[in-house]
């Protein structure tokens, strides 16, 4: 009988989950979606995380969860989500963690989505079994990050907000929104990427950087051939499963410390 968990990825228009197989990295059923509330308030959240949850349970009862996680656009420390980032405010020191658990019924372990992205990766992706340093981007509306060391997280990186070229946050001037907000060309837009992963190859030494999100499709046609740094960057494998994939992985790892 295999290992499987229940990964929740919590979004700003969508909240998906399914089962995962947690040796292979693989769904077990197919992805249960719900719009996400508006506003986003925590009780509202919480109610629809809830009706998904029991969508997939219902959906494979014969199946057992290890253990159940949930991704969340925030900086969460200790269950407790510090930002808010396409949600609400009242999230901002909101106990979110123990608030999902409470409306699911069964413990949850919590996780930034960028981090179960990182995690997804290292555990089934393009980074898996690499050692040193792996620093996998997001590249979307916004710029989130993961920052992996041997293996191990290193969590709430947020290395999307550094300041860089006299911007207070970086993804005001290399994210995919600032290259169609001001209609960069490819080769425009990607010099200015390569400005910022050579900014973070001289703060992380990585040996790796795997670039997620939308552009990550155009990688190999649009963004490979213009950049020219010493460290390998590839592109992201799960693509639209790591939010999940990751943290079913990450909360079955955690149940089992």
């Amino acid at each position: 009988m295999r290992d499987v968990a229940i990964g929740i990825d919590i979004g700003g228009s969508g909240i998906k989950a399914a089962f995962v197989d947690v040796a292979s990295g693989e769904l077990m059923t197919e992805r249960v979606r719900l719009a996400t509330p508006h506003p986003a308030t925590p009780a509202a959240v919480a109610a629809t995380v809830a009706e998904v949850y029991a969508q997939v349970r219902s959906s494979a009862p014969e199946l057992a969860p290890v253990a159940v996680g949930a991704t969340f656009p925030a900086v969460v420390r200790s269950g407790v989500t510090l930002s808010a980032a396409n949600v609400d405010a009242a999230w901002i020191g909101d106990r979110a963690e123990e608030r999902f658990s409470e409306a699911l019924g069964t413990p949850l372990s919590l996780l930034n989505d960028a981090d179960a992205a990182g995690m997804a990766e290292i555990g089934f992706g393009v980074a898996r079994d690499v050692r040193g340093v792996v620093l996998v981007l997001t590249l979307g509306t916004g710029i989130g990050s993961a920052l992996v060391v041997d293996g191990t997280l290193v969590p709430n990186t947020e290395l999307g907000h550094l300041s860089f070229r006299g911007h207070d946050s970086v993804e005001d001037w290399v994210s995919d929104r600032a290259r169609r907000a001001e209609g960069l060309s490819w080769k425009r837009w990607g010099k200015r990427l390569e400005a910022y992963l050579k900014h973070l190859t001289v703060l992380f030494s990585p040996e790796l950087i795997v670039l997620g999100g939308g552009v990550s499709r155009r990688f190999e046609d649009k963004i490979a051939p213009r950049l020219e740094l010493r460290t390998p960057v590839t592109a992201a494998a799960l693509r639209n499963e790591a939010g999940i994939v990751g943290v079913a992985w990450h909360a079955s790892r955690t149940a089992r410390t």
